[in-house]
């Protein structure tokens, strides 16, 4: 217990408050990484997701199913750190590069899964009655297929910014800032309440995030299919 309440007693000590080492620019910091790394995920998984997902018959549909649980199956088995370290030593780009690499890696799999699995699961039906409307197949996955595989869409999308989150800590492994320089710095100095302070901090922002996610949840989901999938 002692230890807990100096791991929070590091929070009240002015110093942690300002300059390059202070908690808002390392917050600051660590959220760029995660974001990026988040954004570039969505922007190749989730396209990817919708187009494979929107495949329903034939040798295409079970080609692409096999190709999202392959390439997600592989991805998961990737060492981070290993990834981080060799990304480090073959790229010759900006130094966010090597930190994004492992990151996307880690969000891909289940942002691709997720999405996949959602519209593959929307009722053959209701892309029936669609493309009987005059739907051209574009319109169908984006103004049928989408809504309703929405909830798994957003589960892999929180799925991925916490792993995210969570993760970006190696960043302080190559020199970078974000919150791992406290858990990084503090194991190098034994300063065990820097570590327990950076810890404590990813956590807030994870949970934070599972927050904000619930409430887009019920922004961004019609009542209609949030009750289905409630039942379901």
């Amino acid at each position: 217990m002692n230890a807990i309440w100096e791991a929070l007693g590091w929070f009240g000590q002015s110093a942690q408050w300002s300059g390059a080492d202070g908690i808002p620019t390392r917050l600051l910091e660590h959220l760029w990484y995660s974001l990026l790394a988040f954004a570039v995920t969505t922007v190749i998984a989730l396209p990817l997701g919708l187009v494979l997902g929107h495949l329903r018959r034939g040798r295409p549909a079970a080609v692409a199913g096999f190709l999202v649980l392959s390439s997600a199956n592989a991805a998961r088995a990737l060492p981070t750190l290993g990834l981080l370290i060799l990304a480090v030593i073959v790229t010759t780009a900006g130094d966010l590069v090597p930190i994004l690499i492992p990151l996307v890696a880690l969000a891909i799999p289940p942002v691709l899964v997720n999405t996949y699995a959602g519209v593959q699961q929307v009722e053959a039906g209701l892309r029936d009655a669609a493309e009987g409307m005059g739907m051209t197949g574009r319109q169908v996955m984006l103004r049928v297929e989408l809504p309703v595989a929405l909830p798994l869409v957003l589960l892999g999308l929180r799925t991925a910014l916490i792993q995210i989150i969570s993760t970006a800590t190696i960043a302080a492994y190559v020199g970078l800032g974000g919150l791992g320089r406290y858990i990084v710095d503090g194991y190098s100095r034994q300063n065990y309440d820097s570590m327990a302070g950076g810890a404590i901090l990813v956590i807030v922002l994870a949970v934070l995030t599972q927050v904000a996610f619930a409430g887009l949840y019920r922004y961004a989901v019609s009542a209609g299919v949030r009750q289905r999938a409630a039942v379901s």
